[in-house]
């Protein structure tokens, strides 16, 4: 790999006997899908199942190694800390090792959560990758505190049944209950969407439909591109945010899309 490293990921290497069955009681995906080049993506979730951390999962040997924020890993090492009690497993930084992104055809695996999001990698670093959040946000794929939030987006908005994130059928993990009833009971009625922007919109980030009604909040944007917690209910409707329109990109992958 060159020029693909992402600075604002890190890796955190779980080890010892019964690293996946911790796991398995904690997280949103089934580690019995965790192979070798068939990474998993997932989240560790409050008691409500709303979002605390999301990462990429990686098997290695008898390792699990966790591409996470950067900048929330001594976060959420502490966090896996605490839920570890007196189980035998390490939890630490790798510092050998750095993600790398590529585009489709690149070096590395598919990324497990849309293949059109290119190949991912942890290896040795290398030159700045550019253009990923750019990519990803064009693609509808929401990641991170800036835009998930903490304690605060619900998995299932943040469009993890479409992006392979959660399992419905490995049992119990923090988080199950809400999640699980949400998901077979109800319609999930805010997600993470994809928006252009026509215009700065400054410092503002509440969407609102043409009548002045509210419509979801801004997380992230890069140029003209952005990431959006949106009420579906107006996903058809081109919105404002400060004195910029934002128009909703509906995202191939995700079924029902609204009618012309």
């Amino acid at each position: 790999m060159s020029n693909t490293t992402l600075s604002n990921r890190a890796v955190l290497r779980l080890s010892g006997e019964g690293v996946r069955d911790f796991l398995q009681g904690i997280v949103t995906n089934d580690m019995a899908l965790l192979a070798p080049g068939k990474p998993l993506w997932a989240a560790l979730l409050a008691a409500q199942g709303k979002v605390l951390f999301d990462f990429i999962l990686w098997a290695e040997d008898g390792d699990v190694l966790v591409d996470c924020e950067a900048g929330r890993a001594d976060e959420l090492a502490r966090r896996l800390t605490l839920y570890r009690l007196r189980r035998p497993i390490n939890i630490a930084r790798d510092e050998t090792l750095v993600v790398h992104w590529s585009g489709s055809g690149g070096q590395g695996d598919a990324d497990p959560r849309l293949a059109a999001r290119g190949q991912r990698g942890l290896a040795g670093a290398d030159g700045p990758g550019e253009g990923y959040d750019a990519h990803r946000m064009a693609l509808g794929v929401a990641e991170g505190a800036a835009e998930l939030g903490v304690d605060k987006t619900l998995w299932l908005e943040a469009n993890a049944v479409e992006l392979n994130g959660v399992s419905f059928t490995k049992g119990c993990y923090v988080g199950q209950e809400n999640t699980a009833r949400m998901h077979h009971r109800d319609k999930v009625r805010r997600r993470m969407m994809p928006v252009r922007l026509a215009g700065d919109p400054g410092d503002e980030t509440g969407l609102r439909t043409p009548d002045g009604k509210a419509a979801g909040e801004l997380r992230a944007a890069v140029g003209n591109t952005g990431i959006a917690w949106l009420r579906m209910e107006q996903a058809d409707t081109v919105l404002a945010v400060g004195n910029a329109e934002a128009e909703v990109i509906w995202p191939e992958w995700l079924n029902d899309e609204p009618a012309a």
